[in-house]
């Protein structure tokens, strides 16, 4: 299975405010950027229950009707989310596992904690990291600390006319 993240941060490293703010990333009616096509190559989504607290105060589900599957040891209240969405509790190598039993191939992981967890474990494969020409000071970092380098092999980078500054890496084994 391929587990990759496609993440917007600021240049200064942060996916979020500390209050968990998003307000800094570009409204989602701009330049596009590659997101569309990257989430059409997904089977499924592997997010944490922040992440999922969070999109569900966006307007309306961003995620259509793929499957989406939140990471939590507490109780979730998935009554107002399409059917898609289940909640999973374990390492990330048992939910790879689950996953992969079901014939998933690629997964879309998303959320600070999440990837830092899949990351820390040797689960990612590919990153697609977008920085916003922002320095916000403080907040959500996307990485953690880790028990070895993960070395990275640069793909590609993007520049966009907003300042967006898209950079592919494939994770080395």
């Amino acid at each position: 299975m391929i587990a990759s993240v496609f993440i917007g941060s600021s240049v200064d490293g942060f996916i979020a405010r500390p209050n968990n703010s998003l307000d800094f990333l570009p409204e989602g009616g701009g330049e596009p950027h590659g997101y569309n096509e990257f989430f059409a190559s997904v089977d499924a989504l592997v997010i944490g229950r922040k992440t999922f607290e969070i999109v569900l105060a966006f307007p309306e589900w961003p995620y259509g009707a793929k499957p989406v599957i939140v990471l939590s040891s507490r109780p979730l209240d998935l009554s107002k989310v399409p059917a898609t969405v289940e909640q999973m509790q374990g390492s990330p190598r048992e939910i790879v596992s689950t996953l992969e039993a079901r014939g998933i191939r690629h997964v879309y992981v998303d959320g600070g904690v999440t990837i830092q967890r899949f990351l820390r474990e040797g689960l990612i494969q590919r990153l697609i990291i977008t920085r916003v020409p922002v320095l916000i000071g403080g907040g959500i970092p996307l990485f953690g600390t880790l028990p070895k380098d993960v070395r990275l092999e640069h793909v590609q980078t993007q520049h966009y006319r907003s300042g967006l500054v898209k950079t592919e890496y494939r994770v080395r084994p």
